[in-house]
């Protein structure tokens, strides 16, 4: 008897499979999503699972020689820091980030760098013809000869162009615009993607050659492919930021070689994305003093970064109050506000509270809590607050204010940027130019208004 066909469906936003077709997927709820692949599919699918899966004998880990993780620098100081250091060659880097907001540019700027220094680069574009890249390659300052320009599609062309000569670094821009022939499939589908990058990451670790890959995002920030795919790569990295403002964030959320706890800052000026040198400057506004606004120092890996925050309490005209945190948790300020009413009093029920951190960063860490109460009671009160004052520490739901970690770090930052006053949970053993005050309830903190 002849085998029987196994049927098999796939999700085409985000790669889920089943064996008969549904209406809507169950993994990221999309509907009408789900095609049938054909046998040549299933069968291709089958060969990159059986690669990626494959086996071998154990070995006790007493016997297992560590490997040398060696980079090399791009050059530019925000990339280095975010990668954990540098490049390392045969690593493949993941680059998300919504249109507009310079990924492109970014990298293309890297490897005029890195080719600056006598590495050859070969940059893959299968969005803009060579004319177009060279263009933006003069406002950016990256010609150089060991630069080279491929415009290409087809998975099989861009192959044969790296057997050609020596490369150490490829760029890919972008990888939902690459096909393969071995699949009849369109361009930017799960089994594409899921296809050219298994064949890049067997390229980059065959050859050593360090490869990033930009991909686009979903309309709900992730990036676009099957979740196998930041799977698959060593690194994977957002680009954030408004194309209306000029700083940009790399931010890591993975990364085999490194932390994922820093993050780059560039700014977008005539010339294209360039390291921000004077990162300070950028967070928190110097001039006169403001009610409703309070200044903290957040943690970003191992940056600090003076950041200000913006509160603004006003009658509510509604029978439900507003509550709006733009960067911040919005959970977390309605722990606040509920704490303030039961600890200070404060009759904030019966008023809208709107909380901004300037900049465009977000926080994620709870030592900015005593900002956030500064700058409401400061917004409610009426009464400005010295911009030459920091706030740092974590409010907990006893209204007890905890020390938060690396304060020596947070200080000399505030120290080195002017400020002369820290109000903080506990004093620090650190000696000073600055005058640091103990608070450890949230009740004292009216004293202060």
């Amino acid at each position: 008897m002849a085998k029987k066909k196994t049927t098999l469906f796939e999700c085409q936003a985000c790669g889920e499979q089943s064996t008969k077709w549904l209406g809507k997927c169950p993994n990221c709820g999309s509907w009408d999503s789900f095609m049938e692949l054909n046998q040549e599919q299933q069968e291709v699918l089958k060969q990159t699972f059986k690669v990626i899966n494959t086996t071998s004998k154990a070995t006790p880990i007493t016997e297992i020689k560590q490997d040398d993780v060696v980079r090399f620098s791009s050059n530019n100081d925000e990339f280095d820091l975010v990668l954990g250091g540098g490049i390392v060659p045969g690593s493949l880097t993941l680059i998300g980030g919504s249109p507009g907001v310079g990924k492109s540019t970014l990298l293309l700027k890297v490897a005029g760098s890195i080719a600056a220094s006598g590495k050859k680069v070969l940059y893959v574009s299968g969005e803009e013809s060579s004319g177009q890249i060279k263009l933006r390659a003069n406002r950016l300052d990256a010609n150089h000869k060991e630069l080279y320009l491929l415009s290409e599609i087809k998975l099989e062309e861009i192959q044969d162009e790296l057997l050609r000569e020596n490369y150490e670094v490829c760029i890919i821009d972008s990888i939902q615009t690459i096909y393969s022939s071995n699949l009849t499939s369109a361009p930017g589908s799960v089994s594409q993607v899921r296809e050219i990058t298994f064949e890049l990451m067997r390229k980059a670790k065959d050859s050593d050659i360090a490869m990033f890959i930009i991909g686009h995002i979903t309309k709900d920030g992730s990036i676009a492919g099957p979740r196998v795919l930041e799977h698959m790569v060593d690194t994977v990295l957002y680009f954030e930021g408004e194309s209306s403002k000029e700083l940009r964030m790399l931010r890591g959320f993975k990364n085999r070689f490194g932390s994922t706890s820093e993050i780059g800052i560039f700014e977008m000026t005539g010339e294209g994305l360039i390291s921000a040198k004077d990162i300070a400057s950028k967070f928190f506004d110097k001039t006169k003093a403001q009610s409703g606004s309070a200044l903290t120092v957040t943690m970003e890996g191992t940056r600090a970064l003076i950041i200000e925050v913006q509160a603004l309490v006003t009658e509510s005209t509604y029978p439900n109050p507003k509550r709006s945190a733009t960067g911040f948790d919005a959970n977390r300020l309605n722990m606040l506000l509920a704490l303030l009413e039961k600890k200070i009093d404060l009759p904030l029920n019966h008023y809208d509270v709107f909380i901004n951190i300037s900049g465009g960063i977000k926080i994620k860490e709870s030592s900015a809590d005593l900002a956030v109460i500064a700058a409401i009671i400061s917004s409610f009160r009426d009464r400005p607050v010295s911009k030459e004052s920091v706030f740092i520490g974590e409010v907990s739901l006893t209204g007890e204010i905890k020390d938060v970690y690396s304060i020596d770090l947070r200080l000399k930052e505030a120290q080195a940027q002017g400020i002369k006053k820290a109000v903080v949970a506990q004093k620090p053993n650190l000696k000073l130019d600055l005058k640091a005050f103990a608070v450890d309830e949230v009740s004292k903190m009216i004293e202060l208004f």
